[in-house]
């Protein structure tokens, strides 16, 4: 396959070029835009796989450009760039079609590794698409998590997790219905296909797959306790 295609859309020229650099180095097509009417103008004319889009920009912003791209009919993926206090621009970026986003500062492992997770994705679609083939319901994504049913796969913001038999199908339950509750007991009757006796089980099994997936288990951003119902995946 090609190289993918990454547009960096920053206004601030450092960080637009220290991402640039990154990228190269990793094997990736860059181009630069700085602001969103330059980054419009780069989509117009080159094949794009991915956009690095900052939220706070002159001339158009980052979420205006995000509508404009997806009411054009691109799929790409958009990672949007946001500083904490643009938590309500970020939310907003996300319900216009935004892929994923990350905080300023960040590492630069950190941001290759959305990057990784978001084309390794949308790379899976296109082939799916060329060949003909439906895009399988066995292939879940939700926020930096992907789980693949048919490979027994599970990787957090691009790295490989290795989850038990057990947590493997608590996670993909989970998954299948994000921001849905389940019991202890339902969970445990779906799991072992048997009436719930003792679900203390659950318990430990949550805390365990939580220590794999979150990167602050005991502030969990994906695997959370609705106290006295159960737990569930929360949406991203």
């Amino acid at each position: 396959m090609d190289k993918n295609h990454i547009l960096i859309v920053e206004d601030d020229a450092d960080i637009r070029s220290g991402i640039e650099i990154y990228l190269k180095n990793q094997g990736y097509d860059v181009s630069q835009a700085g602001d969103g009417i330059e980054g419009l103008a780069i989509i117009e004319k080159e094949e794009i796989d991915l956009a690095i889009v900052d939220i706070m920009m002159p001339r158009m912003d980052g979420i205006t450009m995000m509508m404009k791209v997806r009411e054009k009919g691109y799929d790409f993926p958009v990672i949007m760039l946001s500083a904490k206090s643009e938590e309500v621009d970020k939310i907003m970026g996300l319900n216009m079609g935004a892929d994923d986003y990350i905080t300023k500062p960040f590492t630069p492992l950190e941001l290759l590794a959305r990057v990784n997770s978001q084309l390794r994705r949308y790379n899976r679609y296109r082939e799916a698409i060329a060949s003909a083939e439906p895009v399988k319901d066995t292939y879940h994504v939700l926020g930096g998590i992907e789980l693949n049913e048919e490979t027994v796969e599970v990787f957090v913001d691009g790295a490989p997790v290795r989850l038990t038999p057990i947590e493997f199908k608590i996670l993909l339950l989970l998954m299948r219905n994000p921001g849905r509750v389940f019991s202890a007991d339902e969970i445990y009757e779906r799991i072992w296909n048997e009436k719930a006796v003792n679900t203390d089980t659950i318990m430990v099994h949550v805390r365990k797959i939580r220590e794999k997936i979150e990167i602050d288990p005991k502030n969990p951003k994906y695997l959370k306790v609705v106290w006295g119902v159960g737990y569930k995946m929360e949406k991203q």
